[in-house]
């Protein structure tokens, strides 16, 4: 084990080096001025600090005040050596984050016996630090696993959805990429933009329930196949919702929001402006912006310059024109999500 001997009397140091040598398993490192000592101290690991009081440029008690600042050095023990024994100086002492006290001249039994106590405390803190650190990887791993386990079943709730619905699975990469956009725009919480972009290809999940026969319709559907088609919305908040993993309970949220308009016209709620949840007013634009640029059975797909037109004439209508700004605030990254993940 490393101990730090401070102190400007070169004597002392020399008798303290020799102390340290009858320990088991430690070595020390001497200075006689305390300035480089602090800097040496602030860089290094070490387990033990025997500093001196009374030392020109930085005083004892400074030097603790000091290094208890510095990162990972708040729990090392430090034992100061003084021959004031008044009772403030002590009280400073400790207040400052010393952990005990020798006086001079110093006694060598005494001395020895107060470093190996602090340097067994010294070893179950580094024990105890080791092991809090390995539980702590391995309830990294444990919660990536989950998470792994998580997003392998939300994409196969979106690919279950998918072999029943004419959009490409192309579509859900594209919409989840813009949707991330979006969120980071608008959102300084990274960790949201990336929740927003796993739950966002299971908006249609509700159309599992959707029958064949309008899901799959090739031409326009009349008025009471659309509003069996609305329903998917609903079915998708029942599926999604009432489970503990955080994205889950957005992706329930998506489903049942990306439907809904900015002036109230939408479903299956009929909310209107900020009443609609942010994670589906932020879907609605992405999902209808690449609706508009692909090509269905019963359509083909707009020129991106027509699609954007037409989500503006929409802003404040069917978007919030704060999340299509930020659609577009982003375009470019937009059209290279576009080209990236064709049909």
């Amino acid at each position: 084990m490393k101990i730090v001997i401070v102190d400007d009397n070169l004597v002392n140091v020399q008798l303290i080096e020799a102390l340290v040598e009858q320990l088991d398993d430690c070595q020390s490192v001497s200075f006689t001025d305390p300035v480089p000592a602090l800097a040496w101290c602030g860089a290094n690991e070490f387990d033990l600090l025997v500093v001196d009081y009374m030392m020109p440029g930085i005083e004892g008690i400074e030097f603790i005040r000091h290094l208890r600042a510095s990162v990972g050095h708040d729990k090392v023990p430090v034992l100061m050596v003084t021959a004031d024994c008044a009772r403030e100086v002590l009280h400073r002492a400790l207040e400052a984050g010393a952990t005990d006290f020798l006086t001079k001249p110093i006694d060598t039994i005494e001395f020895r016996a107060r470093a190996r106590n602090m340097l067994a405390i010294r070893q179950s803190h580094v024990a105890w630090s080791r092991r809090t650190a390995e539980l702590a990887e391995e309830v990294r791993k444990a919660t990536a696993e989950i998470l792994d386990r998580e997003k392998d079943t939300i994409m196969r709730l979106c690919r279950a959805a998918e072999f029943r619905d004419p959009e490409t699975g192309a579509h859900i990469l594209r919409m989840a990429h813009y949707s991330r956009l979006i969120a980071e725009q608008l959102v300084a919480d990274p960790a949201y933009a990336a929740r927003v972009f796993e739950a966002a290809p299971m908006h249609d999940v509700g159309k599992l329930g959707t029958p064949d026969h309008i899901l799959l319709k090739p031409g326009k559907l009349t008025a009471e196949e659309f509003e069996i088609m609305k329903q998917h919305a609903a079915i998708g908040w029942g599926i999604l919702k009432g489970g503990a993993s955080p994205t889950l309970a957005l992706a329930a949220e998506i489903a049942h929001a990306h439907h809904e308009k900015f002036d109230g016209s939408g479903y299956p709620g009929g909310l209107a402006g900020a009443a609609i949840p942010l994670s589906g007013r932020i879907v609605a634009v992405a999902d209808v912006f690449d609706a508009l640029t692909s090509a269905r059975p019963y359509k083909e797909a707009w020129e991106v310059a027509r699609a954007a037109e037409f989500m503006r004439q929409n802003s404040g209508s069917h978007f919030d024109p704060q999340c299509l700004e930020a659609f577009f605030a982003r375009w470019e990254e937009a059209l290279e999500v576009r080209d990236r993940f064709k049909d």
